[in-house]
C-alpha cells in the first residue's frame, strides 16, 4: 500500500507532537510553520503564558517517547502559593503528596525539544512558511515566505490544522463552508515580567510552587523556569470599569505601571529588577475562547488544539487538551481508512471534551483571583480532600479529575458539578469540619457519585 501522507500546518506543540506520533505509525509528514526556526533564531517572548503540564499531557509525550526529553527542561510545582497582604505566603497543595503535582516549562523550550524530535522521526520541516490559500478541489496550498514573499505550492493529500487560536488553515475551510466560529473575548488581558536568578544563580522565590498574588478582580502568578527565572504574567481588564478595580487602560505608562505595582503587589515589585524594561517591551496579550460548530472538511481538512478551540490558560489545561487531540487523531486514523471517517470520529470524541474544559478554565479564573484566600473555599478544599480519603472509589477532587488523571474532561465536569453542590451544602453555616452531618453527606455521595471506572482511577 502507498505510504499516506499528512500535511500539518503549524510547527507549534501540537504540530510537532503529531507529527512525531504520525512518523512512528509510517505516515509521510511535512511541516509547515510561518515562523523562523526557533533553534536557530530563538524563541520569541512576550506573549507566551508559562506551561504547566500535567498528566494527559505527559501521557501524550510518552506515546511519543519524548517525555524523558521534555521533563529535563520541566520543574515540579507542588501547589499554589499564595501571597496576601503582609502574611507568609501560604502553600495550598494541589494533591494529597508529591505523586500529584504539575510541572512548569517554557513554551520555546518544549517546542524546540519537540520539533528536534519531530525531524529524527523522520518528518519535513518547512520554516518561513505562512499559509495564504488553499485551492480544496485541486488539493494544492500555498505558502508565502514572510521573509521576501516568495510563494510555495504544494499538493496535499489532507491538511491538519495546528496553527494555533488565529489559525490560517481555519481561515480558508470558512471560505469553503461555515464552521459556525465564535470568538469570545475576556475582559482582562495579560502581561508578562520576569524574575531573573539570585547573583549566585538561584531562584528568588520557592521554586516548587505557582505563586499568586490574588486581588479580588484581578491577579498576579509566577511559574518557575529551569534557568531559574519566573515568567510573571499580570491578569487585568483592559477597561475601567466601577466597582472593580484598576485596568490596562489606567495604566499608560512604566511609570503608572510601577506605582500600581507599588500598591498592589509590592513584594512581587521587589522581585522584577527590570520591571521598567519587561514592562515596555511585552505587549498585553489578549485571552478569548474559541467555538466551532465544525472541526473538519470531509476527508480534505481537520482542525485540532488552538485552532479548534482556543482556550483561556487558568486550567493550565490548553496544551494539555490538545495532546490529547493529537494522540486521539492518530488512534482514528488507525481505527478508520478513510480520512473523512477519521476526521469526523475524532471531532465527535473530542469537541465535547473540549467544551467542558474551555467551561471549566473560566470557572478556574474566579477562583484563582476571588476564592483561594476565602476561608469558605479553604473549609471546602479540606473537606474536598476527607472525602477522597473517605471514598476513594467515588468523589475525588476537582482538580484531581482534571490534572491527574484522564478521564474524559465531561465526565470531570459532570462530576465537579455534583460534588460542588454537596460541598457547598455540607459547609452552609458551619466553620470547621467537626460540624459537617457525616452520614448524610456520605448517604448523598453514594446516591449521586456513581464508583469510577477503574481506568478513570
Amino acid at each position: 500500500m502507498a505510504e499516506r501522507h499528512l500535511t500539518i500546518v503549524g510547527a507549534g506543540l501540537a504540530g510537532a507532537l503529531l507529527g512525531i506520533l504520525l512518523r512512528r505509525r509510517g505516515w509521510r509528514v511535512d511541516l509547515y510553520e510561518k515562523r523562523g526556526d526557533p533553534r536557530v533564531q530563538g524563541y520569541g517572548g512576550g506573549r507566551s503564558i508559562n506551561l504547566a503540564l500535567a498528566e494527559r499531557g505527559r501521557h501524550a509525550l510518552r506515546q511519543a517517547d519524548a517525555d524523558e526529553a521534555v521533563m529535563a527542561h520541566a520543574i515540579m510545582m507542588r501547589g499554589r502559593m499564595v501571597h496576601v497582604g503582609d502574611a507568609p505566603p501560604r502553600l495550598q497543595r494541589y494533591g494529597r503528596d508529591d505523586s500529584e503535582v504539575i510541572w512548569s516549562v517554557h513554551r520555546g523550550d518544549l517546542n524546540i525539544v519537540l520539533l528536534d524530535l519531530a525531524e529524527a522521526a523522520g518528518a519535513r520541516l518547512h520554516f518561513d512558511r505562512g499559509l495564504d490559500r488553499v485551492d480544496f478541489d485541486a488539493r494544492t496550498a500555498r505558502f508565502l515566505d514572510p521573509r521576501d514573499g516568495d510563494a510555495h505550492e504544494v499538493a496535499f493529500e489532507a491538511l491538519v490544522g495546528a496553527d494555533g487560536a488565529g489559525s490560517a488553515l481555519r481561515a480558508a475551510m470558512t471560505r469553503v463552508t461555515p464552521l459556525g466560529e465564535q470568538v469570545d473575548f475576556l475582559d482582562h488581558g495579560y502581561k508578562e515580567l520576569e524574575i531573573p536568578p539570585t547573583a549566585d544563580g538561584g531562584f528568588r522565590i520557592e521554586p516548587n510552587a505557582l505563586h499568586i498574588w490574588p486581588r479580588g478582580h484581578y491577579m498576579c502568578i509566577a511559574l518557575p523556569n529551569d534557568e531559574r527565572t519566573f515568567t510573571v504574567t499580570l491578569f487585568l481588564p483592559h477597561h475601567a470599569d466601577p466597582g472593580t478595580g484598576p485596568a490596562f487602560d489606567q495604566l499608560p505608562d512604566v511609570a503608572a505601571a510601577r506605582a500600581f505595582f507599588e500598591r498592589e503587589f509590592p513584594s512581587a515589585l521587589a522581585l522584577i529588577p527590570a520591571f521598567d524594561r519587561d514592562w515596555a517591551a511585552n505587549p498585553v496579550g489578549q485571552l478569548a475562547t474559541l467555538t466551532l460548530d465544525r472541526w473538519h472538511l470531509d476527508r480534505r481538512a481537520v482542525l485540532l488544539g488552538d485552532a479548534a478551540h482556543a482556550m483561556v490558560p487558568f486550567h493550565g489545561q490548553g496544551m494539555n487538551c490538545a495532546f490529547e487531540d493529537c494522540v486521539a487523531l492518530a488512534q482514528h486514523l488507525d481505527a478508520h481508512a478513510d480520512l473523512a471517517d477519521a476526521f469526523a470520529a475524532f471531532e465527535a470524541e473530542r469537541k465535547p471534551n473540549a467544551a467542558a474544559i474551555q467551561h471549566m478554565a473560566l470557572e478556574n479564573y474566579h477562583e484563582m483571583r476571588d476564592r483561594v484566600d476565602d476561608a469558605d473555599y479553604l473549609l471546602q478544599r479540606e473537606l474536598e480532600l476527607a472525602l477522597q480519603t473517605r471514598h476513594p472509589a467515588r468523589f475525588v477532587p476537582h482538580y484531581a479529575m482534571v490534572t491527574f488523571m484522564r478521564m474524559p474532561y465531561r465526565e470531570a465536569l459532570e462530576r465537579s458539578e455534583i460534588q460542588r453542590m454537596l460541598l457547598s451544602q455540607a459547609t452552609d453555616g458551619i466553620d470547621t469540619l467537626d460540624a459537617v452531618d457525616w452520614a448524610g453527606l456520605d448517604a448523598a455521595i453514594h446516591a449521586r457519585l456513581p464508583p469510577l471506572e477503574p481506568e478513570s482511577r
